[in-house]
């Protein structure tokens, strides 16, 4: 009988996927369904639980009878967007109200005075974490304040509180209430160098402990699925949040490797070894991985809005037919006739944590056309990657090449574009979606298939595509100056 296959879920933002891995990394198949987003209010964001759930199962079992059944997948790893918080009932396995997607920007008031009465200060040193909406700790509170049903919950104690891997854990088990250290570290309510959430932080943000599930290692077995989901059960051996699980995919193991993962949002991680990051720049400190309990670190930079950009410029602007015509219009044009377009459609990430900044279209004349606006939402990757790479150097962790992946970055006039603006050889793998092989990678260390994640990544790791700056430094000075003037009117 030929190999048994790791089954990698990919929880995305607005889809949801399933893909098939062989030892080698090599793909073996792909189901991937649409998730709906609502949009109740300006600065909202939400999902259906159920229909992540649903969708879930349906592309896991479409790749589970692909493989020749449940019996031939070796392990399922599991990522996802890491922010996103699910409430859901403890008896009844299902979900007390919307989930708050990461985008979501409700509780800026909330952490505005948190800022003001002074907590920042400490809630960065213990979890690496900003006060910011972004983080899962002040979507949890939000909706046991507002939510009738997730309150009476608590109150019952009742309630179980978690991010995407762990409500599908839950699920998938039939009961377990898990969450790894990568996504943990997300919440607000982990310090970077303890073994499970905090009490007295969860008081301050006022998230019933009780709620929350143990905080366990990145690979391992940690449990297996109902036997009727799949016909057997199946050993769950990975769980990792995204821009981790894109940063294992890339090979970055060693202090100082680091990656560009350009999807919804754009996310920059550097592996920081075994050394609690403290930033002075205003990047956040997180957990990249945990094994037998011990962490490996990383620094990152996360910027809200990537490929949604050019999805909004597609689906509510009516500008483009498809994402991919950008590198067309990109390339039919010599620059973009000084058009700089500032992504703040959800605010601003790192390395200036606006939450109220908007999005800017500047530079606009008689002669702006679809190919300029496009070019110029293309060249905005380039830019705050540029931004990212200076806070990095200012904190001690300078780039001397830059790995990137993510569905956005097979667009290769963009590739070319960050590699000139930053003046840096940029590395891509010809198989771009990183996140999911990471995940696999960690699957096939928690079912030994591999005994460490050194040698499942030399196994897996694939072929690679390079690109070699070359802008003239006028070009350069000039587009970063632009770039500070469009910025400073957000």
């Amino acid at each position: 009988m030929s190999e048994k296959l790791l089954l990698v879920l990919d929880e995305g933002t607005t889809s949801t996927r399933a893909m098939l891995f062989d030892c080698h990394g090599k793909p073996h198949g792909s189901a991937q369904q649409e998730l709906t987003q609502h949009y109740s209010a300006p600065g909202r964001v939400e999902h259906d639980a159920t229909e992540i759930w649903h969708r879930t199962l349906a592309c896991a079992r479409e790749m589970v009878s692909k493989a020749g059944g449940a019996d031939r997948i070796a392990a399922i790893g599991i990522t996802n967007q890491r922010e996103t918080v699910v409430a859901w009932n403890k008896t009844t396995g299902e979900p007390l109200a919307r989930a708050l997607v990461w985008q979501d920007r409700r509780t800026s008031d909330f952490c505005e005075r948190l800022r003001g009465e002074g907590h920042e200060d400490r809630v960065q040193k213990e979890t690496g974490l900003l006060l910011d909406p972004y983080f899962s700790g002040t979507k949890m509170r939000w909706l046991v304040e507002n939510e009738p049903t997730v309150k009476a919950a608590a109150e019952a104690g009742k309630l179980a509180l978690g991010t995407i891997e762990s409500w599908l854990v839950w699920k998938l088990t039939g009961g377990a209430h898990l969450t790894d250290a990568s996504n943990a570290s997300r919440t607000l309510l982990l310090p970077l160098d303890g073994a499970q959430f905090d009490p007295e932080l969860c008081d301050l943000f006022g998230v019933p402990h009780a709620a929350l599930g143990e905080v366990v290692d990145t690979s391992g077995e940690f449990g297996h699925t109902l036997k009727e989901l799949f016909g057997a059960p199946i050993p769950i051996c990975g769980l990792v949040g995204d821009q981790q699980s894109a940063t294992i995919g890339q090979g970055c193991l060693s202090p100082g490797d680091t990656k560009a993962t350009y999807g919804t949002g754009a996310f920059v991680l550097a592996n920081h070894g075994d050394a609690v990051p403290h930033s002075a720049h205003r990047l956040l400190g997180t957990v990249l991985m945990q094994e037998g309990g011990k962490r490996t670190y990383a620094l990152e930079g996360s910027v809200f809005v990537a490929g949604s950009l050019v999805q909004w410029l597609r689906d509510s602007l009516g500008l483009l037919g498809t994402a991919a015509e950008t590198e067309t219009l990109a390339r039919s044009i010599s620059d973009s006739g000084g058009v700089v377009i500032v992504p703040g459609l959800s605010g601003l990430g790192a390395p200036h944590w606006l939450p109220e900044a908007r999005g800017v279209i500047a530079g606009l004349s008689f002669s702006t056309g679809r190919a300029e606006i496009a070019r110029a939402a293309l060249e905005a990757m380039a830019h705050q990657t540029y931004d990212l790479a200076a806070a990095f150097a200012a904190d001690g962790a300078e780039w001397t090449s830059l790995k990137i992946d993510g569905g956005m970055s097979a667009n290769d006039w963009m590739a070319q574009d960050i590699a000139n603006l930053l003046d840096l050889p940029v590395e891509r793998p010809e198989f771009v979606e990183t996140t999911a092989l990471g995940a696999a990678k960690l699957a096939a260390v928690g079912c030994a298939m591999y005994p460490d994640l050194t040698t499942a990544s030399a196994a897996m790791r694939g072929g690679l595509e390079h690109f070699k700056p070359r802008m003239e430094p006028g070009v350069r000075k000039l587009r970063l100056a632009n770039w500070e003037r469009a910025l400073a009117a957000v």
